[in-house]
């Protein structure tokens, strides 16, 4: 058969990558074409678009690039009516996805959502589109379920959390070359800086975290680049000879790391299913904020307290987030109490997680029901 996927963001590319390996096993003569990034065509998907042309972030931003968001739907829609696939595969990215599905809908495409838009957030209103133009929709999420199926009586497949498959299976690195590679002092515990994804992410966190860095000097800290950003852009960030770089090796540096600055996203989950214990930051454009804490109706931000419905890890949001507030934190949970509360919810967390084989059950409930 022949498959659309379109994700477009770095998770998404991640998560995607996996789905094509787990369709390809189920269906030998599947033919996909996908948006996404270097994992999704690694995996075997022919790319069409990479997500690095369509990461805006925040109400502003997506408001200046108006004109290349129109242009790039317009171009996906023509693309998918060249391409006729038996199935649309949508993972996340709502802004761009529930518009293409509305207009697969209304010719007839089988439309499937795998990692639902976060209308539990925020504009919940969206369930109608969903209702009206999703044909099926998986789950990763366990409160997800409960809220599509009890609150708007539409059914879903929960399929646990793709990032377990994730960790599970990577290419592990022996922590002496780890340290050797990166030229970083081995009697020194990591402290990791995941400061986003996103350039507007970045600048705003990064600076912020670094100032911290004396305070510490027991430890080394080490910056996690991130995959849609080049090592050049952190250059002006390193000026501190104290502060290691790494690109595109998150999850290396996590599973080595003591503990962990982390911008709110699915960072937060990967930090805490490595067991690292974390200080969660989140800081906006002004305008943005704003926006934002009108229309969105969590108590938490961090997918770490969502899915446990309590503090787990700390959130310094907007205002909160000052280098004082970060420095209390941070030395919170390097070690004593702090330290062994975050680690003992993660490993309830884990359990609510449902296990191991996401991507593999999202692919066989897609290809039984294209």
């Amino acid at each position: 058969m022949k498959y659309y996927i379109i994700a477009g963001e770095a998770s998404g590319d991640l998560h995607g990558s996996n789905l094509i390996k787990a369709l390809k096993n189920k269906d030998s003569n599947a033919e996909i074409r996908c948006w996404g990034g270097d994992l999704m065509q690694v995996a075997g998907g022919t790319l069409v678009k990479h997500y690095k042309e369509m990461a805006f972030m925040g109400f502003l931003e997506v408001l200046l690039n108006l004109s290349t968001i129109f242009k790039n739907i317009k171009f996906c829609k023509n693309d998918i009516a060249k391409f006729d696939p038996d199935v649309i595969i949508f993972i996340d990215y709502s802004g761009f996805n529930l518009r293409i599905a509305e207009w697969a809908k209304q010719r007839n495409y089988k439309t499937n959502y795998y990692i639902s838009p976060q209308i539990w957030a925020s504009r919940e209103g969206r369930i109608n589109k969903i209702k009206r133009n999703i044909d099926a929709m998986y789950v990763i999420l366990p409160f997800e379920k409960e809220f599509y199926e009890n609150k708007h009586g539409f059914p879903v497949h929960f399929v646990g959390h793709p990032l377990i498959d994730a960790i599970g299976n990577r290419n592990t690195l022996d922590e002496k070359t780890f340290w050797l590679a990166n030229n970083l002092d081995s009697d020194k515990p990591i402290i990791a800086l995941l400061p986003g994804s996103r350039k507007q992410e970045v600048h705003k966190m990064l600076q912020l975290m670094l100032s911290v860095t004396d305070d510490f000097p027991e430890y080394n800290f080490v910056i996690g680049g991130a995959p849609s950003l080049d090592d050049d852009f952190y250059k002006p960030f390193l000026v501190n000879t104290n502060v290691g770089f790494v690109a595109n090796k998150t999850y290396d540096l996590l599973n080595i790391s003591h503990a962990a600055l982390v911008t709110s996203g699915t960072a937060t989950l990967e930090t805490a299913l490595f067991k690292v214990p974390q200080v969660v930051c989140y800081k906006a454009n002004w305008l943005s904020y704003q926006i934002a804490k009108r229309i969105i109706t969590l108590k938490y931000i961090s997918l770490v307290n969502l899915i446990m419905d309590k503090e787990v890890v700390k959130e310094l949001i907007q205002d909160d987030l000052s280098a004082k507030n970060i420095k209390n934190e941070l030395a919170k949970i390097l070690s004593g109490t702090g330290r062994e509360k975050q680690l003992e919810a993660y490993n309830l967390l884990e359990n609510k997680l449902g296990g191991e084989g996401a991507s593999e059950k999202a692919a066989s409930l897609i290809v039984e029901n294209a």
